[in-house]
């Protein structure tokens, strides 16, 4: 009889000893909430770093989900304490005067003496700005973000059997309940998602102020997304946010907002989804004052002929769309079609599926216009000196 032999893999078997992976059920509802957070970002323009430390404090997050999932479970907890230090940090530098602000974030980069986390609330308690100021009116909120610190403390610094691999994973482990493990460590997540999108409230309430249709309108292309009423009410809370908006930092920034030019119907689809509606021109160039002078070339050329029916500009960075319906059946889009436009001999009339691509270049801008028919040669020539006109009469 032929003998069988048992291969064991001693160094597999004792990474895998003590280590359970269990399965979430929130991932990925909680990943596209963590994208509306990341899209949350804010444009003060002395506080643009403080994008990157929230995009890190998301990831940190994501980390923490996939270790738990993969049974490191002290570690996720870890990252989830990590993710609320890194949005403190930025909360802390924004508070700063600039010339502290510059020495504290450069002894950051240099990984100098840093303030821990306990540190820097306490220094934004005592400074009396914007944060102190939230943490006054959502004092219920803060409470109860402490206790959660403390208890992620608790699994950081291996405080209690529980905590243990060797114990908690054991096999003669009877008191082990792993739903209500994933329950405590998922109401974790929540938790530190919510905090991510206060602290990230510090830096300016932008994504609250944008539910309101009255600022809606005055802050129309403004690079923050709001966040949706449903992350509001599941990581903050109705309550807490009817808080927030009592702080100084919030009805600053609404009164300052009602003084800014209403912008009309046809203007909002134009600078948020980059819409030209043909029948509404007029309407959209009672405010060309508030268009870039790419959304005026757009207009330009949208109100140019009928046969126009996209917009692309920069290599298709930027796009804009129209009331008239392109004739391509197709709905992708390939930005090496626009390149080679560019680098052709002829630059108008260029066969595109069921349509057709003309180019200009305008003060550097590439500027590529898909058509349903051919240009004639005078409407090539008349659209050239429209263009080079637009932008300095203003349309």
């Amino acid at each position: 009889m032929e003998e069988i032999k048992i291969e064991f893999d001693f160094t597999l078997y004792k990474e895998n000893e003590n280590i359970r992976p269990l399965k979430l059920n929130i991932k990925e509802e909680t990943y596209r909430d963590l994208a509306n957070l990341e899209l949350s970002m804010t444009g003060r323009v002395d506080a643009l770093i403080s994008n990157t430390f929230i995009q890190e404090a998301v990831q940190l997050v994501i980390n923490a989900i996939s270790l738990f999932e993969k049974g490191y479970f002290d570690s996720a907890y870890y990252s989830l304490r990590q993710s609320l230090e890194v949005s403190t940090t930025i909360v802390y530098l924004m508070e700063l005067d600039s010339t502290d602000r510059e020495i504290e974030l450069l002894n950051w980069k240099k990984q100098s003496r840093f303030p821990m986390y306990s540190e820097m609330v306490k220094f934004l308690i005592k400074n009396e700005k914007e944060f102190a100021n939230i943490k006054k009116q959502m004092s219920n909120y803060f409470n109860k973000l402490q206790l959660v610190k403390e208890r992620l403390n608790k699994y950081v610094h291996k405080q209690g059997f529980n905590t243990f691999y060797v114990s908690r994973n054991h096999f003669a482990n009877k008191s082990r309940d792993d739903n209500q493990f994933i329950k405590e460590f998922e109401g974790f997540v929540e938790a530190c998602i919510g905090a991510i999108a206060v602290f990230r409230l510090s830096i300016d309430p932008i994504p609250v102020l944008l539910l309101e249709e009255e600022i809606y309108e005055r802050l129309t292309g403004s690079l923050t997304e709001p966040f949706t009423e449903d992350f509001i009410s599941k990581y903050i809370g109705e309550d807490e946010i009817r808080s927030y908006k009592k702080t100084n930092i919030y009805l600053g920034y609404y009164e300052g907002c009602l003084t800014i030019e209403k912008r009309l119907p046809s203007v909002i689809d134009l600078l948020n989804y980059q819409f030209i509606d043909k029948s509404k021109i007029d309407e959209i160039l009672s405010q060309v004052h508030l268009l870039s002078d790419v959304d005026i070339y757009a207009v330009t050329i949208s109100n140019f002929s009928d046969k126009v029916a996209t917009i692309y500009c920069d290599e298709g960075l930027t796009f804009y769309f129209t009331t008239t319906k392109s004739n391509r059946l197709k709905n992708s889009f390939n930005s090496m079609i626009l390149k080679q436009v560019k680098e052709s001999n002829s630059h108008k009339n260029f066969p595109y599926d069921e349509a057709f691509l003309t180019y200009y270049k305008v003060d550097e801008i590439d500027i590529f216009i898909e058509h349903n028919e051919e240009f004639e040669e005078s409407e090539v020539s008349l659209l050239t000196q429209l263009l080079k006109n637009s932008r300095k009469n203003n349309v």
